[in-house]
This record gives structure tokens, C-alpha cells and sequence, in this order.
């Protein structure tokens, strides 16, 4: 959150509340109530009510978290998805069919290959959401003589619009808002821009 107002008054006496809004707001964001990251608000303006008993935390922070939303809807939001790293170790006779079949059908891919006395050591990346089961696959493709091991490394943007009803990353975003008991649809950005 940045402030770039420009000769208004008070706005220090209210700073707090409007960074209160702020924490809501990323913390809970209006897609799937996840976490915001990398993201900035550039405030340009602030008008107060002309009535001092209608500018407490009550209406502010409120009011200030519907501002932050609409920002965010009306920005081209996108997804990030956590990346693991992948690391398998193998014999050398296994390493073209099985290893490279799963990762490829878990949208996965090997970045390097290192090979020492016949031990194949291969390196790769595998989204966080494809790796569940990713290690019984893995065995069981190749008959137990790999050992995978994934750790979490990154964040990677999902390609498309959230928004675009219809969209692979929309169906994503539903899928997550079902499993969280939230309804089945993205609140629409005039929810938040009635109340302002």
C-alpha cells in the first residue's frame, strides 16, 4: 500500500485504519479468501465523511477492505501455484520410460540429469497440486528402484484469467471455493463497489 495523496488533512490520524483494511484485505482476498501476494494499491485519494462519528474503524476499515477487493478484481489478477522440487534417484535402465511418463502427465519437467556409476540422479519441478500420489506412481511404474523426494521451491503464475468464466484456472478457482464451504461463485465486482 502506498500513499500518494496529495494535500489532504488527517490522513495520518486515519493511516492505521486504512492499513488495518489493508492486512484484511490481502489476507483474505475476494478469489478464494487466500493470501495476496506481489501486489501493490497506490492510494490517490481519501474522502472523509463530514460527520467525525462516521469515521471510526467501524466504517472505515470495512469500507476501505471493499476498495482493496475492487482494486484487485478489476486488475487482472492471476493465480500463483507452489512449485516442489523434485529429486529422484534411480538406476539407469529406468530412467526413460516411467520417470518422464509421470512427470509428464503431471505437467512436471526435468531441468537436469546427472549420471555416476549407473545411478541416475534427475532434477525436476512438479506443481504442489499434482504431487499427491506422485511417489506410489513413481515406485509403481518402475517397480520400486526409484527414491523421489519433493520439497517446496517457488511460486509460478498460472497462465489465463481467473475471472474468464469457462477458463482452466476459473475451474481451479471454483474447485478451491467448493472445497472451502464458499459459494460457487467469484463475487462479482458490483458487491463490492455498491457499498463504497
Amino acid at each position: 500500500m502506498t500513499d500518494l495523496t496529495k494535500g489532504l488533512r488527517n490522513v495520518s490520524e486515519y493511516e492505521h485504519l486504512i492499513k488495518s483494511a489493508f492486512k484484511w484485505a490481502t489476507k483474505e482476498g475476494p478469489l478464494m479468501d487466500e493470501n495476496i501476494r506481489s501486489v501493490r494499491f497506490n492510494i490517490h485519494d481519501i474522502i472523509y465523511h463530514a460527520d467525525s462519528i462516521h469515521r471510526g474503524g467501524g466504517q472505515i476499515i470495512p469500507c476501505a477492505r471493499r476498495v482493496f477487493y475492487s482494486s484487485f478484481l478489476t486488475a487482472q489478477p492471476c493465480l500463483m501455484e507452489p512449485i516442489s522440487l523434485v529429486e529422484i534417484i534411480c538406476p539407469e535402465e529406468t530412467v526413460r520410460g516411467g520417470i518422464y511418463d509421470v512427470l509428464n502427465r503431471r505437467r512436471g519437467y526435468v531441468f537436469t540429469e546427472e549420471r555416476k556409476m549407473g545411478i541416475y540422479k534427475i532434477r525436476g519441478y512438479l506443481p504442489l497440486r499434482e504431487s499427491f500420489g506422485f511417489t506410489d506412481e513413481i515406485r509403481s511404474n518402475i517397480y520400486g528402484q526409484a527414491y523421489p523426494q519433493c520439497v517446496y521451491d517457488h511460486w509460478q503464475s498460472l497462465v489465463g484469467d481467473p475471472l474468464e468464466m469457462g477458463s482452466k484456472i476459473n475451474q481451479i478457482v471454483l474447485q478451491i471455493r467448493k472445497h472451502k464451504g464458499l459459494s460457487n461463485e467469484i463475487p462479482p465486482l458490483e458487491r463490492f463497489l455498491d457499498k463504497v
